[in-house]
């Protein structure tokens, strides 16, 4: 019997029992590690700090070996090319990347800007994504994404790691035991203090000597370079066309929480406010962003802003970045963050009341789940079929903003409503030679 590696890894391991495989000790790989044709090989489109953060928390499984490195910036391609110089290639071109047979699944953490030609081109090539997020800048990219992950058959997780912790899984048994009665809102924001330079002013405006600032700005608007602008997702997140802003940036893990605990689809009205009204630095996007979203049974807020840190709790603070989420139920709150949570009653109304047992099994991690559901061909926790009831919000958000006005949507057709401009929006235009792929519109 024969087969292709990549089948290999889509057998399970009972399958693999029923041949009497003897396997010559040179080819069976480093003692504790499975032989080369077991391992799962990873790509990395975008080697910034989180994209190498998501490789080595990869790359530390022996089931896994790294043998693509992409990036337009020479510099940081080649780094990753010598942590791993015995087995991993350098591209400059993410096409080239997924045109290789070598690769299974690749990790894009590209700027937002880049995630849905990326993650299109990667579903074509029958290679497994871990996205990171945001997923999204555009309704139209988010549906075109989830129906291509669809079409094509492959597994993906988006990056929202802290959906993997401990703190979060007690909050969902929490939320869904009933504890606090019916919620009727959640609030959730968060806030720092960037005033008065914001992220700052460039001097030096010369792109450095490996760096293809044409392909770096890809289907997006061609800007001067600007090394701040270029450093890394932090600095992305204060220009609006390469991230939207920080909502995207930041939204995907704190909306997530009450997504998942209440399991909300899509809202049907989105209503946005903001502007940039302190910060006078390098960039052009919001320093402060106000949003509603209306569901049917309730109402979620988002806040975000870089010039005030305040957190709600009417204590002395020093000024640092914030974030939370509010549950407000009938018989009590739930305020949560990533490392804790607590909960204050509304008069009597939850004495007697208990916290639920543990139920939801800790996660192997985010980046090991993938790499499991990369061989059982399960979707992961966080793939885009959940992950787009966070991502449309987030996506409407900016719509909303950019209209100055509300957005209604329906759920059941997927589509914006009573509103043409909107709906022609939902679809980016991208920068010639670029072109979105429309073809992924349809479900």
């Amino acid at each position: 019997m024969t087969s292709s590696r990549r089948q290999f890894l889509r057998t399970t391991a009972a399958a693999s029992l029923m041949i009497p495989w003897i396997i010559p000790a040179s080819v069976r790989g480093a003692p504790g590690k499975p032989p080369p044709s077991e391992r799962i090989r990873i790509g990395l489109i975008g080697c910034g700090g989180m994209g190498r953060g998501n490789l080595n928390n990869c790359a530390q499984y022996p089931d896994v070996v790294v043998t693509a490195a992409c990036d337009v910036w020479k510099g940081r391609r080649d780094s990753v090319v010598a942590q791993f110089k015995n087995t991993c290639r350098a591209y400059a071109d993410f096409r080239e990347l997924l045109a290789s047979p070598d690769v299974d699944g690749v990790i894009i953490a590209t700027p937002p800007h880049w995630h849905t030609l990326q993650a299109i081109a990667a579903c074509e090539a029958r290679k497994d994504i871990y996205l990171q997020k945001p997923m999204t800048l555009h309704l139209g990219e988010s549906l075109a994404i989830r129906n291509a992950v669809k079409r094509h058959g492959v597994v993906s997780q988006i990056g929202t790691q802290i959906h993997a912790s401990d703190n979060y899984r007690r909050v969902v048994e929490f939320i869904r035991a009933g504890l606090l009665g019916p919620i009727g809102t959640v609030r959730t924001f968060n806030v720092m203090n960037q005033s008065p330079e914001g992220v700052g002013h460039a001097k030096d405006l010369r792109p450095p000597e490996g760096l293809d600032w044409e392909m770096w700005c890809g289907p997006a608007p061609k800007c001067p370079f600007n090394p701040i602008l270029a450093t890394d997702a932090y600095n992305h997140g204060s220009w609006m066309a390469y991230s939207g802003g920080w909502t995207p940036g930041m939204a995907p893990h704190i909306i997530d929480l009450p997504v998942w605990a209440l399991d909300l689809g899509f809202p049907t009205v989105t209503s946005s406010a903001g502007g940039r009204y302190v910060l006078k630095d390098d960039g052009d996007a919001y320093d402060h962003h106000e949003v509603l979203w209306q569901y049917p049974n309730l109402t979620m807020t988002w806040m975000s802003s870089l010039t005030n840190s305040y957190d709600f709790m009417m204590k002395s603070q020093a000024s640092a970045r914030r974030l939370g989420i509010y549950f407000q139920g009938t018989n009590g709150t739930l305020y949560a963050n990533y490392e804790m949570f607590y909960v204050l009653a509304e008069g009597k109304q939850m004495e007697g009341k208990e916290p639920p047992p543990p139920t939801l099994p800790s996660s192997p991690g985010h980046e090991r789940e993938w790499l499991d559901c990369i061989r059982s061909r399960q979707q992961p926790s966080c793939s885009v079929f959940y992950h787009v009831h966070v991502d449309v919000p987030i996506v409407l958000s900016l719509l909303s903003l950019k209209l100055g006005r509300s957005i209604r949507f329906d759920p059941v057709r997927e589509a914006i409503v009573g509103d043409k401009e909107a709906q022609r929006l939902t679809v980016p235009e991208y920068r010639k030679p670029w072109k979105f792929p429309k073809q992924y519109l349809a479900a």
